[in-house]
Formats: structure tokens, C-alpha cells, sequence
């Protein structure tokens, strides 16, 4: 009968061995797939932000002063697309989209645009500007291509942004 109970406790002992080992395994096995998620993830956004990026670097950077010359001392034809303003006194960006660019990025430095970015303009920090037609950039539409751009910049949590852009 001895014989039969250290048995059977052997028996109970292995298989919650069993159970305890393929737990530990599973954990393991999850945590790895949660963390090539995550590393598939971040790479995604690396390309993403280089993508914006190599986007930008197409584009014409200018101050405001320039942008008010260019604005007043021609027929500029309007876009849609978003803007980069980035203010270099306190390396901060704001991105912004709009079917009329010209007229979005005049309304921030005219007061009637983002508060914040109107005020420290008015009270001197230096300003350039850039500019991303949505056409041939590779977006279908504003929504993303704002989204995406705010990411890039990280212009929602170090930046003017407050919000993450629009959700379309």
C-alpha cells in the first residue's frame, strides 16, 4: 500500500512538474512574441518617420518673413498638405494640415491659428517653415499623412501639437 502512495505522489509530482514547465514555457514563448511585435512596430515607425522625413527634405524651407514675401508678391497657387513650423529658440515643432497651406500657415503667424506658436513668434523666437503637398506623398489622405508627420516630429508630446492629429 506504501508502495502504491509513493507512487502515486511521484506520479502527481511529475505531472505538476509538467504543468509548472509548460507554463513557464508558454510565458516565455508569449513574452518573446510580444516583444517581436514590439520590435516590429518600432521598425515600422522608423521607416514611417524616414519616410516623412525624405518628404521634408523635398520641400523649401523658409522663415515667415520669407513666406509673407512670397505670399504678397505673387499668385503662389494654394495646396493641399501639411506644415512643419518649427520654432529653433525653443526646438519645438507644430504640424498642421490643410486644403489651403498659404492660407493655414498665415493664420499662425497672424494670431489666428495655434496660440502658443503665434506668441512666441510675436515676442521674437526664430521660426522656419516647410511644406508637404499631399500629392505624390505617397498618402492617400490628410488625415495620415498629418498623423504620421506629428509622429515623426514628435510634435504632440514635445512639441505644440495637442492632439495626435485627426482620426479621418
Amino acid at each position: 500500500m506504501d508502495e502504491i502512495l509513493i507512487i502515486l505522489i511521484s506520479i502527481s509530482f511529475f505531472i505538476i512538474l509538467m504543468v509548472v514547465f509548460r507554463l513557464i514555457m508558454s510565458s516565455i514563448s508569449e513574452q518573446k512574441r510580444i516583444e517581436e511585435n514590439q520590435r516590429r512596430r518600432v521598425e515600422h515607425q522608423r521607416r514611417r518617420e524616414a519616410y516623412i522625413r525624405a518628404l521634408e527634405n523635398n520641400s523649401l524651407e523658409i522663415t515667415p518673413e520669407q513666406f509673407f514675401a512670397l505670399k504678397n508678391g505673387s499668385q503662389l497657387q494654394d495646396f493641399t498638405g501639411v506644415y512643419i513650423l518649427y520654432n529653433q529658440t525653443k526646438q519645438m515643432y507644430y504640424v498642421g494640415q490643410g486644403k489651403s497651406v498659404f492660407k493655414r500657415v498665415n493664420a499662425h503667424f497672424t494670431g489666428h491659428g495655434n496660440g502658443d506658436v503665434y506668441a512666441d513668434y510675436k515676442y521674437g523666437d526664430y521660426f522656419t517653415i516647410r511644406m508637404i503637398s499631399l500629392v505624390n506623398s505617397g498618402y492617400d489622405n490628410l488625415d495620415e499623412l498629418e498623423r504620421q508627420t506629428i509622429l515623426a516630429y514628435n510634435a504632440y508630446y514635445e512639441g505644440y501639437n495637442r492632439t495626435r492629429g485627426n482620426r479621418g
